[in-house]
């Protein structure tokens, strides 16, 4: 081999940091390392992940597989500096989507692209990641970094994740007897999630706040901090009540395109969901957004989930016991609505209004 030229390039003169990207593979082994649960007991560092379903406890496993991003919200993350919770973001947006099917989240894999790798940076983020996985039970077997400068500006950086799960065969949702006259229960959420920051952060400009003044609604915190507020994860909660009750024919995961685009996914064609809007308070996010933004109800309603994150359908003679075991696993339960017969019009109608 010749010796380098003194002026010859370097992939770190052309942006891309070899030794930034080892440095973050040290930070987050032991982040990664807390995550494990029976089936997943790697080190990261090897070129795929491994995941042992009968160690984990499976008979006749259906695979259940997610992937989604954060969105927008991320630019929220980037100009605020508040890295530590959009990694909760990303394992909720994928993991929400396999417990409405039934599936428990086994593991977890994501990828990370920035202009330029801040390994102090990418720590934050990778450990909100293994908080999320932490919260959904399920392990972080692997991931990719990729540094793109000239592809990304400098601070910026975009996530996607993939998450895999399973149910035994035949217990998968939703259930094929859903009926006239089962009982919606909704789930609270925690504030936006992880949809509808496009509209969000046009609000935040048009209303003159500052991310870093105390939010309209709630002076205990930053705009910021109230805005970027981490997604529910709803897995542990609905596993429970799923295996102690056997009482949930359905789920669904309200995301982007809110209650009119997600609950449809879930019933069949002669069905409909009736909801009650003024059975639960918008929370306060919720309400500045809509007075800020002039935006209209059905507006709001399908692109925010506007305080109700989660939908369950059960049986009419099962929904205080659903209920009561959801609640003991910490969520706040609210009586929704019910299934009714569909002969025209929409999947989801709607009774009252939103207090907004």
């Amino acid at each position: 081999m010749t010796d380098q030229k003194t002026n010859g390039l370097t992939y770190r003169d052309a942006g891309v940091d070899i030794d930034a990207g080892n440095e973050l593979v040290q930070r987050i082994k032991p982040l990664v390392k807390s995550t494990r649960r029976p089936g997943a007991d790697g080190e990261i560092g090897g070129f795929g992940g491994l995941f042992d379903l009968k160690a984990a406890g499976f008979s006749d496993p259906v695979l259940v597989a997610a992937n989604d991003g954060v969105g927008t919200k991320l630019k929220i993350a980037i100009d605020t500096g508040l890295h530590d919770t959009i990694g909760i973001d990303l394992v909720a947006m994928c993991v929400n989507d396999l417990v409405v099917q039934g599936a428990e989240p086994l593991f977890f894999l994501d990828y990370f692209a920035t202009g330029r790798l801040d390994p102090a940076q990418g720590e934050a983020i990778v450990a909100g990641i293994a908080e999320g996985c932490r919260q959904a039970g399920c392990a972080l077997i692997g991931g990719e970094t990729a540094e793109m400068p000239g592809l990304y500006a400098e601070k910026d950086y975009d996530l996607a994740g993939f998450a895999v799960g399973a149910a035994e065969r035949g217990q998968l949702l939703p259930s094929a007897g859903l009926a006239d006259g089962d009982m919606i229960l909704g789930l609270a959420s925690s504030g936006i999630h992880s949809n509808g920051y496009s509209l969000v952060r046009r609000i935040v400009e048009r209303s003159g706040a500052a991310y870093d003044a105390p939010a309209p609604f709630d002076d205990s915190r930053t705009l910021a901090a109230a805005l970027i507020e981490p997604t529910r994860i709803y897995v542990k909660p609905l596993l429970a009540a799923i295996r102690e009750t056997g009482g949930i024919k359905a789920l669904a995961h309200i995301t982007g395109g809110g209650f009119p685009e997600n609950i449809p996914r879930v019933l069949p064609e002669h069905l409909r969901a009736d909801i009650d809007l003024d059975a639960f308070k918008v929370p306060a996010v919720f309400q500045w957004l809509a007075q800020q933004g002039g935006v209209s109800e059905p507006e709001m309603l399908r692109t925010f989930n506007c305080g109700i994150g989660m939908i369950v359908v059960v049986p009419a003679a099962d929904a205080a016991t659903v209920g009561a075991v959801l609640q003991r696993e910490g969520e706040t339960v609210v009586p929704l609505g019910r299934i009714l017969g569909r002969h025209a019009g929409p999947a989801v109608t709607f009774n009252g209004s939103l207090s907004l």
